[in-house]
């Protein structure tokens, strides 16, 4: 998604993914009612609810013979009150689709990260192989969104990247005009698990 806003807003964005495709079994299968919420500014909600998925308006759970009703989103302040159950590989395929549309958007496919490039302290760019060829992507901003399971031990840089993303976005970077601002209230629900 930041990649998609970001190149929409004119910045040059490259996305390495180290697999062919984004079908990974531990990737999860949800969309929240914020995420979506954000679609719909975008204006991709309604092409992105024709993707086959399922819609959980309810979450609760049967202890014994009593039913406890853990959530309603019935009552958000959203467009779509529920939780969206899609492959997360058809949400990812569907922003990268997106993306393409936008000339500063270069996403290379079995492109894995196999070291940091560090310079003067600081992460300034990542060493990748592809099946072709070996890549150097040096950039200002480097993010790194690698899911759930982090495998730094053959990563040279000996950093907090975590540390360096925030200190350098508080000290350096320019916050890009990405738009109208939203009319969304400060409320959503998820857990992003970045690994930076």
């Amino acid at each position: 998604m930041l990649a998609f806003l970001l190149a929409r807003a004119g910045v040059e964005v490259v996305v390495l993914e180290k697999h062919a495709d984004f079908l990974r079994d531990f990737r999860g299968d949800t969309v929240h009612p914020s995420t979506l919420e954000v679609m719909h500014e975008l204006g991709l909600l309604e092409e992105f609810l024709k993707l086959p998925h399922q819609e959980v308006r309810q979450l609760g759970g049967q202890i014994g013979e009593d039913f406890l009703q853990l959530a309603d989103f019935s009552h958000l302040p959203t467009k779509c009150k529920f939780i969206a159950l899609v492959p997360q590989w058809d949400f990812l395929d569907f922003l990268a689709d997106h993306a393409r549309q936008y000339p500063t958007f270069k996403l290379i496919m079995q492109a894995e990260v196999v070291d940091v490039i560090t310079e003067g302290g600081r992460v300034a760019g990542v060493e990748a192989r592809a099946p072709d060829e070996d890549l150097e992507v040096r950039a200002d901003l480097m993010i790194g969104a690698v899911g759930y399971i982090t495998n730094r031990k053959h990563l040279s840089a000996p950093l907090s990247a975590k540390t360096e993303l925030a200190l350098y976005i508080q000290q350096n970077a320019p916050v890009p005009n990405l738009g109208e601002p939203t009319s969304r209230p400060d409320w959503g629900f998820g857990i992003w698990h970045f690994r930076l």
